[in-house]
Order: C-alpha cells, then sequence, then structure tokens
C-alpha cells in the first residue's frame, strides 16, 4: 500500500483563510463528501499562463503528501505542488459576478485576468 503521508508540523505550504476555511465546508456538505475526506489543492499544466490551480476532494493519498487541518478541513498538497504553492494565502471572495477562491501567491511573477492560472 506504500508509505503512510507526511504530516509536516509547523510552517504549512498554504493557508486558509477562516472565510475559505467556511466555503470548503459548505461545499463539502452540498455536495454530500465525508468529512473525513482531505480538500487536495494542486498545480497543474495548462490555463492561460502555463500553470493552474486544482481543487477537488480526494480520499487518496499519495508518498509525500504534506496534510494540515484548518479547523476539520484536513489540506493534502502533493510535493511537486508545494514548490509552486509554498507561501499562498486561499481566501474566498464574494463579488457582483459570483464568487470564488482566490489565490495569493508570492512565487506567481503573472496571473492571466480569470485569476485561476499563473507563471512561476
Amino acid at each position: 500500500m506504500g508509505e503512510q503521508p507526511t504530516v509536516q508540523q509547523g510552517e504549512s505550504v498554504i493557508s486558509l483563510t477562516p472565510k475559505a476555511v467556511e466555503m470548503v465546508k459548505q461545499l463539502r456538505a452540498k455536495e454530500g463528501v465525508p468529512e473525513t475526506q482531505p480538500l487536495r489543492i494542486a498545480v497543474v499544466g495548462g490555463g492561460c499562463s502555463g500553470f493552474s490551480y486544482q481543487l477537488n476532494f480526494d480520499g487518496e493519498r499519495q508518498e509525500g503528501d504534506q496534510v494540515v487541518d484548518y479547523d476539520g478541513v484536513q489540506v493534502v498538497v502533493d510535493p511537486t505542488s508545494a514548490q509552486y504553492l509554498a507561501g499562498t494565502e486561499i481566501d474566498f471572495v464574494s463579488s457582483l459576478h459570483g464568487g470564488g477562491f482566490k489565490f495569493s501567491n508570492p512565487k506567481a511573477t503573472q496571473t492571466c485576468g480569470c485569476g485561476s492560472s499563473f507563471t512561476a
């Protein structure tokens, strides 16, 4: 089955604001996802600027995953994504056009208008 996931103590790769944590809890409840299933945050190739952020509920842990708990929401980040996400803060913002998760990534050298892709 492989090694158990790594639970990193101390400095975490990312941080979630209280509003983002609350929205994750609401989404989890709305989609009928068990509270034990963590939120995986990843960086994947693609998007307007080369990389894009990916959020999904994922029950499968991978070797080297960093696991952090934010008020009952487990967040999982794989080692490759962690390199691009270091220092990132995730918030939830509301606007006239709806709302969404906002990534404030200090490693992003350029972002596009959609706010979900970046260049590092």
